[in-house]
């Protein structure tokens, strides 16, 4: 903010931080509309996070429109900048930036980069297809891999002798640092969900609801059988025998005890990874 002023360029900081500030409030009216507990709204230059309590506990539909809300935002007001130019109520040059920048925000956001919007859209997509164990590891290092591209691209003009684009470096590198962090913590997001999952498990039987089955033999572990949990489903356990059905579980019985063994110490973290 400093630098913008003693270069001159706090209108175009200004309206920056607006037009973030926009996106976020749309990701934040489609949670509150969902119902659901946002904690904080934290703005970056790239855009924003909204910071949720229900992460990983609510449906996948829920979280896409929550994602789509804040890109919607920029289309509604890269229209308005557009429209305002055209008609002449505000300076030609200022509407095409105010365009332009709403324009690469919105389509940044796009990137399949948590914590962007593609991100959680890919996210959410993901998990509509595999356990939700697999889908935060897949996520976080589809993440990494994409952030890992953001900074090759800003240093790719470098090798053709042009300047180094620093914005998208310092952006890239953040995103980088961002998602080791998640990826070192999936065992943590992990666990959030089955706490979660837990306390939300009765009202999937006050709804109805169709059970999944997951079938292990009866030398498998809690460990195991919570890696298969699908975040759309409610499941039930089959245990086999020999060939043979030799117990049915509920899901709701199986988060007990594996999070009772966690609690107790009796548990080993290292089979979130």
């Amino acid at each position: 903010m400093l630098a913008s002023l003693l270069t001159g360029r706090f209108v175009e900081l200004v309206t920056l931080f607006f037009i973030v500030l926009f996106h976020e409030l749309g990701h934040l009216a489609m949670a509150l509309r969902f119902g659901w507990t946002v904690r904080e709204v934290k703005l970056l230059p790239f855009g924003g996070v909204v910071e949720v309590e229900e992460a990983g506990s609510v449906p996948a539909r829920e979280e896409l429109a929550v994602a789509l809300a804040g890109p919607a935002q920029n289309v509604f007001l890269a229209g308005v900048g557009w429209a305002l130019g055209h008609l002449g109520w505000v300076d030609s040059l200022w509407a095409e930036h105010f365009v332009r920048a709403n324009v690469l925000i919105g389509l940044f956001n796009f990137l399949p980069i948590l914590p962007l919007d593609g991100g959680r859209i890919a996210q959410a997509w993901i998990s509509l297809r595999v356990p939700y164990h697999r889908t935060l590891l897949w996520s976080a290092r589809i993440s990494l891999l994409f952030s890992v591209l953001v900074v090759l691209y800003a240093v790719y003009p470098l090798l053709r002798g042009d300047l180094l684009q620093l914005n998208l470096l310092a952006v890239g590198l953040f995103l980088c640092f961002s998602n080791w962090t998640y990826l070192r913590n999936v065992p943590f997001v992990f666990l959030r969900f089955l706490v979660h999952r837990n306390r939300r498990s009765e009202v999937r039987f006050d709804q109805g609801t169709l059970a999944r089955p997951i079938v292990i033999g009866d030398d498998g572990s809690l460990s195991l059988v919570v890696r298969l949990f699908m975040k759309e489903s409610y499941h039930l356990v089959y245990v086999m025998k020999q060939g043979r059905i030799a117990n049915v579980v509920p899901e709701k019985t199986v988060l007990d005890r594996f999070l009772g063994r966690l609690s107790s110490g009796n548990a080993d973290l290292r089979f979130f990874m």
